[in-house]
């Protein structure tokens, strides 16, 4: 009897936190964690930023400035990670991440403010682009299902303490310093990616294939540009519809326009006619974030001002959602799965959770009914959203990861910001005084939406 061979034994994937993944997987989730408590602390210190620097005007931009940054990068970097591979673009995001950060707690005037946040938006939209086509190129694709969990396991911690600490140091030590003390967390960070960055293809770019229209950097740069001024005059119009409706709707008219030139270019062709496979999948990435953050940002809106609860307690839903999330994508790393078919599950979750949100603005319902309602959401976002990332990873040829990896941020901050602004004027437009019924009306159109991808979703398979 002969001895069994190497190829008769029983193949194990490796483990992400064993001796050949380790330093690469903690550098990551240090990175990623370190963008989602600056992302997670933001909101906590607005109020006393604005007063310190009489920002009130404002304090919309200093969201809109990240994020709109961060889409136009997300596209830059996905080009250069293309052609010239991720470690560049990783290094001069986290560059430029720290710059923003040092420029925003030294900010003399909102003015400074503003541009330190859109600095910031600059990095971390190269960071998250280049940290996809890493694990595209150092994880094989059996465990990438888990490197993906890890990235929505790095928000949890943050969801849950970020907040608070944000105010103990903006109480204690002053707003400033909650910029300043994220810098020196970078620096182990990038130690710990170095062998991730040396590795092969970290450098070069990819020679099999043609990206077609998206590798050609002037075009692309400018699709970006227009992509995301189009998104943010959008949203201005929107907003401004409730006070001036000429003005509103010639933004609205005009972003739309600007919008519709520029996205498409950003997007694998079909993407916007529901063409099977990967363009489907990337246009299912904006379908669940626009669906999920468009009522995640109005559940403490509700809780505050229908049930009577404080702001800490009512942000208790936004963390149960959280940990929901990180559960959903632990559950869609366990064992050989199929991720097209998760995808589907995921927009369900985030259906239902959407659909029970509802009964916090019904009587007799209490207003937890928001914490189950939100853990069942979140709980479809870990499984859908992760589910989307490892199937488009799967569905694209190596010398397209950039591009894709960028496209499926495009949709989701145009899915987020959009949604969330379509629901902000919704309430304005109700008015104030009778938050309920603008809740109701969100939660209406956010359904919608997630009926929509519940029918389109099937055909994220090749």
């Amino acid at each position: 009897m002969t001895a069994p061979t190497a190829v008769d034994a029983t193949y194990k994937p490796p483990r992400i936190f064993g001796p050949g993944y380790r330093t690469a997987t903690l550098g990551i989730l240090l990175v990623v964690t370190l963008i989602a408590f600056e992302g997670m602390s933001i909101s906590t210190v607005m109020p006393a930023v604005s007063a310190d620097l009489n920002a009130i005007d404002l304090y919309g931009w200093s969201f809109s400035a990240f994020l709109m940054a961060g889409l136009f990068m997300n596209v830059v970097a996905g080009l250069w990670a293309d052609r010239k591979g991720h470690a560049v673009p990783f290094l001069l995001g986290v560059t430029l991440f720290v710059i923003g950060m040092a420029l925003a707690g030294a900010a003399g005037g909102k003015e400074m403010f503003i541009a330190a946040r859109a600095v910031q938006g600059i990095g971390g939209g190269a960071v998250i682009v280049a940290i996809y086509v890493m694990i595209a190129r150092v994880y094989p694709p059996d465990v990438r299902p888990r490197i993906f969990a890890v990235l929505s396991a790095a928000w949890v911690v943050p969801a849950l303490v970020g907040p608070a600490i944000a105010g103990i140091i903006s109480d204690t030590a002053g707003w400033r310093w909650v910029f300043y003390g994220i810098i020196p967390l970078v620096i182990p960070a990038l130690v710990m990616l170095l062998p991730a960055l040396r590795a092969p293809g970290s450098n070069e770019k990819a020679t099999a294939g043609d990206a077609g229209r998206r590798s050609r950097p002037v075009l692309m740069t400018l699709a970006a540009a227009a992509t995301a001024c189009g998104a943010g005059v959008l949203q201005y119009g929107v907003d401004t519809l409730h006070t001036a409706l000429a003005l509103g709707l010639a933004c609205s008219v005009a972003g739309l326009v600007v919008l519709g030139v520029g996205l498409p270019l950003l997007l694998p062709a079909g993407t916007l006619r529901l063409g099977r496979g990967l363009p489907t999948t990337i246009l299912m990435r904006g379908v669940l974030s626009g669906a999920f953050f468009g009522v995640n940002a109005y559940i403490p809106l509700v809780l505050n001002e229908v049930h009577g609860y404080d702001l800490t307690t009512a942000g208790v839903a936004l963390t149960t959602g959280a940990l929901g999330w990180s559960l959903g994508s632990y559950l869609q790393s366990r064992g050989t799965l199929d991720h097209t078919r998760l995808i589907r599950w995921g927009v369900y979750g985030v259906a239902a959770g959407i659909a029970l949100s509802v009964l916090m603005v019904i009587p007799p319902f209490p207003g937890w009914i928001a914490i189950p309602a939100w853990t069942v959401a979140g709980l479809g976002m870990g499984v859908g959203i992760t589910s989307v990332n490892v199937t488009a990873m799967r569905q694209s040829p190596n010398e397209q990861q950039g591009a894709n990896s960028a496209a499926l941020q495009v949709m989701d901050t145009l899915g987020s910001s959009l949604m969330i602004g379509f629901g902000g004027a919704l309430i304005n437009v109700i008015g104030h005084d009778d938050i309920a019924t603008g809740f109701t009306l969100i939660v209406a159109l956010m359904a919608v939406i997630s009926v929509f991808g519940v029918l389109i979703a099937g055909r994220s398979r090749d």
